[in-house]
């Protein structure tokens, strides 16, 4: 058992560490700057300044105030909530199956939301009504929602909880039966493409007009979420974060084991529970809105640790979340920087990102780092 696993667990949560207040203020300091720049960088380059003077309603020029208004602060927040979310998600997943690699993505619990709302597209309900009000609005993110009703959203970020959460049920029951975290994964790389074609076999039947939209919404993107569709996804973040922040104690217990959190007195079923439907809200809510966002999950959860050197949640948490939204709002900025109209697609952004994260996570040897944790 690692001493530092134990320390997590001994270690005073409500005095943490001057260096660990240190790392959350920079931390926060980033994310400002960067979003600050993520409005900055564009077709139409504001200056910092400006940017600052427009947000605060003294806009040197009408139209910056239209493009940070209308465009550019949305889509902003949006990566800030994708990236805590995703995040978040995949340190909740990682310590539950006390595995490095556990995130929405690789464990197909993307596919599973992407099912949920597969299906309720292209069954014709209130997704289906909206084809013709969401036609024209780009190609950009989540072109499908157009126009949808306030039970639209509501049924959007549901079906693809339940499909995300489909998926985390499976894969639960798939790792009491294998424990070698190889299998795992590979098991759920292989829910994930049995989902996968079962949505294409959606795709295959369904109509053209019904197609278009779905596949313009599994590119990914940030910039697709309006100023009136944010508070839903909000609502939904903040809630699955509000569940995993109140089992950080379970949390640190999962990464001994289930039977070591049984001993200390934590209900182990109902704490797994809690944070199994955590990650399924979190992982199925953003991409409801934001289409498929891969890496986000697995690569923030690792430079929280590399950054901290802590196995404690009560630390990581707030870490991994401020990492996912730089993380997030970096690949945006990225993606916009051709200018001219161009924007890249921000799943190989991340990508690109997040694996130098990952390769040396395996090649960091500290006895802080998550592999060594968990032996």
């Amino acid at each position: 058992m690692n001493r530092n696993t134990e320390g997590g667990d001994r270690r005073p949560a409500h005095v943490p560490k001057k260096g660990h207040m240190r790392l959350t203020v920079a931390l926060g300091a980033c994310v400002l700057l960067f979003a600050l720049l993520d409005i900055s960088v564009g077709s139409v380059r504001i200056p910092l300044a400006e940017v600052w003077k427009t947000l605060v309603g003294r806009a040197s020029r009408p139209e910056w105030g239209t493009i940070v208004f209308v465009f550019r602060l949305p889509k902003m927040l949006t990566a800030v909530l994708a990236g805590a979310g995703l995040s978040v998600a995949g340190l909740v997943l990682q310590s539950i199956f006390r595995n490095p690699l556990a995130a929405p993505d690789s464990l197909g619990i993307g596919a599973g939301a992407s099912i949920g709302v597969a299906a309720l597209m292209f069954a014709g309900g209130t997704m289906g009504a909206v084809g013709a009000g969401a036609q024209g609005i780009g190609t950009q993110g989540s072109a499908m929602l157009g126009n949808l009703p306030p039970l639209g959203y509501t049924l959007l970020v549901i079906a693809a909880s339940i499909g995300a959460a489909v998926v985390l049920v499976i894969i639960l029951l798939i790792s009491r039966k294998f424990e070698q975290v190889v299998t795992v994964l590979i098991m759920g790389l292989l829910v994930g493409y049995l989902t996968s074609s079962i949505v294409s076999l959606l795709v295959y039947f369904g109509s053209p007009q019904k197609v278009h939209l779905y596949l313009s919404w599994t590119y990914g993107s940030f910039g697709g979420v309006r100023m009136n569709e944010l508070p839903y996804l909000a609502g939904a973040v903040l809630i699955g974060l509000a569940l995993a922040a109140w089992d950080m104690k379970a949390l640190n217990a999962f990464l001994i084991g289930e039977r070591f959190a049984s001993t200390i007195g934590i209900r182990v079923r109902a704490s797994r529970t809690r944070l199994l439907i955590a990650a399924s809200v979190l992982a199925g809510s953003i991409t409801a809105f934001c289409g498929p966002i891969a890496f986000l999950g697995i690569a923030a959860p690792h430079a929280a640790r590399l950054l901290s050197r802590s196995a404690e949640h009560r630390i990581l948490l707030p870490t991994t979340a401020l990492s996912g939204i730089c993380l997030a709002l970096l690949a945006d900025m990225l993606s916009a920087l051709p200018g001219y109209g161009a924007v890249l697609p921000i799943n190989p952004l991340l990508a690109l990102i997040g694996s130098p994260i990952i390769i040396s996570m395996f090649f960091h040897r500290d006895r802080t780092s998550l592999g060594e944790a968990m032996e």
